[in-house]
């Protein structure tokens, strides 16, 4: 779906429901001055055209016992689109990777990683990344503090 083809309510809708994702329909509704069935129809729209994308709860790591989170730039070895599908496939089965993505620059993927503690973050990069298919060399930085987490996109308008 195209930015122009977003109208001011479908805005509205999309930045309440980035904050308030539990609301109910009615007060959604509410929020964006429509009826419950007019505004019923249009989320569901906004969710079939995949614009919403799904729905989920955040957890706060600390409160799991997972104490440290890392971004682990991964680099592969040269030729290692013969390997691409099983390193991709084994970090989709990985937990503890939050987030995978392929980048331009020094290195080929960044991934976000949570663990109990340093010696687990250790032994997970030591046993469990360095040993996928195809991976050359593994950095990470371990983050001090949380700045900003959030999901929402801006919106237009």
């Amino acid at each position: 779906m195209q930015d122009s083809s977003f109208d001011r309510t479908d805005l509205r809708m999309l930045a309440f429901l980035q904050l308030h994702g539990r609301a109910s329909n009615l007060e959604l509704a509410e929020a964006v001055n429509l009826s419950t069935s007019q505004c019923h129809r249009r989320h569901r729209r906004l969710e079939d055209l995949g614009v919403i994308a799904g729905y989920e709860t955040r957890l706060d790591p600390a409160h799991l016992g997972l104490g440290v989170t890392a971004f682990v730039h991964v680099s592969m070895e040269k030729g290692h689109l013969s390997n691409l599908r099983k390193f991709t496939d084994g970090i989709r089965a990985l937990p503890e990777v939050l987030e995978c993505f392929s980048v331009t620059g020094d290195f080929d993927y960044v991934l976000k990683v949570v663990a109990r503690d340093l010696k687990a973050l250790s032994q997970f990069l030591m046993d469990t990344l360095m040993v996928l298919p195809g991976v050359d060399n593994v950095r990470s930085s371990v983050c001090l503090d949380q700045i900003k987490n959030t999901g929402a996109l801006p919106l237009p308008g």
